[in-house]
């Protein structure tokens, strides 16, 4: 058996710290982007290609490295076809943490422990789909097998959260919140800018006339979400840029994007800066964690973009030259006025790890007892590797305090993607306890415990304030 229960653990530490501290701790999933509705339905799942391939991107972008053809990847081969296909693949993956999760995958969910290969799919596939024809495996019953307690989900900020309110009203013992996504209106430069500006004058029945009359409606649209449980933002970016500017001067940038006119990078970042600077003091107002991700350079490839849209797999992570001046004005803008939100930092770029860790570090004081009001989040997108996770930890030890570490999250479409927290927490206890052999942290269990439980649940259930979140195994 290749995933047995010791699967990455070199120690009897690294066992005892696994199976005793880390595997029972509770999962709080802050960042995902799983479907509402599909918890709120508790969609029933009946076939292991739906719940497995569609929609991943990782797994996409393996497929085509193997010449697959896209018509078993995205297109309209059969469910057979295209499982065969990602059987094909698996079978060429090693030493791409694909390997591991479909491994861990099939043996957490399914029971099955035999390798994904050629000459086991067709085994593998009536297993799968078997299991899922006597078993109501349902998006619900899914979450609550991983004893999840918190899922954040990433939702438009024009969302009316009608399945969030349903899931509130329901009985289903996972908190499902929505986290504010208002992306449409920061990247001006973005060709569907005016559009989206113009659906928010349709959405509240009034143009909007400039910067100030949109920061208006932003947070009449975060108390919606304040109302229906939400107390988490999340901001992508390619590149992150901040210059001050006037009010003055951001209407006439405003007036010039909706007339569609090319904006230079210098207003741009005046935009972007000043906008997030109104969100940041926001999320502080209203006792929000702020989440920013950058560094993802997306839709790359023309061709597969108009052939399978958006989030298929033609992003890669970017080089932004003066992430540093730019990140650190930002955060000052807001900590000059005391307005900085907790913060939690995600770059795609590991030659940053160090540069955002001693960035988080410049702004950690408060009187509110916050630990690490400023935190760099967890290995993100082509970071959440083996080689990734253990990166992001030793910069954090380096230059920050690992132990306020608010630990792993998913950032993933699938329901069958909380192996990953099996996977990070292995990663996780072998790594204190590798530290230990070596006698760089001491032998000491009471400490060491506390480490990997803080790092795994403790420290995320306070970060986020979700003291109402039950602290009970599944």
């Amino acid at each position: 058996m290749f995933i047995d229960n010791d699967f990455l653990l070199e120690s009897d530490l690294a066992k005892s710290l696994f199976h005793d501290v880390a595997e029972k701790a509770p999962i709080i999933d802050y960042h995902c982007h799983l479907d509402p509705k599909q918890i709120a339905e508790n969609v029933r799942f009946d076939s292991i290609t739906e719940l497995w391939l569609s929609g991943d991107h990782y797994k996409w972008r393996a497929m085509r490295a193997c010449g697959i053809p896209e018509a078993a990847i995205t297109g309209d081969a059969s469910e057979w076809e295209k499982f065969y296909s990602w059987a094909q693949t698996v079978e060429r993956s090693l030493g791409n943490p694909l390997y591991h999760w479909t491994h861990l995958e099939l043996k957490q969910f399914f029971g099955i422990t035999e390798l994904l290969s050629r000459e086991s799919a067709e085994r593998i596939f009536k297993a799968c789909n078997h299991y899922l024809s006597v078993h109501e495996v349902t998006a619900q019953s899914l979450i609550l097998a991983a004893n999840v307690k918190y899922i954040g989900t990433t939702d438009d900020m024009l969302s009316d959260l009608s399945y969030h309110q349903q899931l509130a009203a329901s009985t289903f013992p996972c908190q499902v919140s929505p986290s504010f996504r208002p992306d449409p209106v920061i990247g001006i430069e973005a060709c569907g800018f005016s559009d989206y500006i113009q659906s928010i004058s349709e959405f509240r029945g009034s143009k909007v006339t400039g910067f100030l009359d949109l920061v208006e409606f932003l947070e009449t649209r975060l108390r919606y979400f304040t109302a229906n449980g939400g107390s988490v933002s999340d901001h992508g970016f390619t590149a992150l840029r901040y210059a001050p500017a006037s009010p003055e001067e951001l209407d006439r940038i405003f007036n010039k994007a909706m007339s569609k006119q090319q904006l230079t990078a210098d207003e741009v970042a005046k935009w972007q800066g000043q906008l997030m600077v109104a969100l940041g003091r926001l999320y502080k107002r209203y006792d929000w964690v702020m989440q920013l991700h950058f560094g993802a350079m997306r839709q790359t490839n023309t061709r597969l973009f108009e052939l399978a849209g958006a989030d298929s797999g033609g992003d890669s992570s970017y080089d932004q030259s003066d992430l540093a001046w730019q990140l650190n004005r930002l955060l000052d803008a807001l900590d000059q006025t005391n307005e900085l939100p907790r913060t939690i930092l995600y770059t795609t770029n590991p030659s940053q790890n160090d540069l955002i860790v001693t960035s988080c570090a410049n702004f950690q004081m408060n009187d509110d007892g916050i630990r690490s009001r400023v935190q760099f989040g967890a290995g993100w997108w082509f970071n959440d590797t083996y080689r990734g996770m253990i990166s992001q930890m030793e910069s954090l030890a380096d230059n920050g305090l690992l132990m306020n570490f608010v630990g792993m999250l998913t950032d993933s479409r699938s329901f069958l993607s909380y192996s990953r927290h099996d996977y990070f927490r292995r990663i996780l206890a072998n790594y204190i306890a590798d530290k230990v052999k070596r006698g760089l942290y001491p032998d000491n269990l009471t400490l060491l415990s506390q480490l990997i439980g803080d790092i795994c649940y403790n420290n995320a259930k306070s970060y986020f304030k979700f003291n109402s979140l039950s602290d009970s195994d599944k």
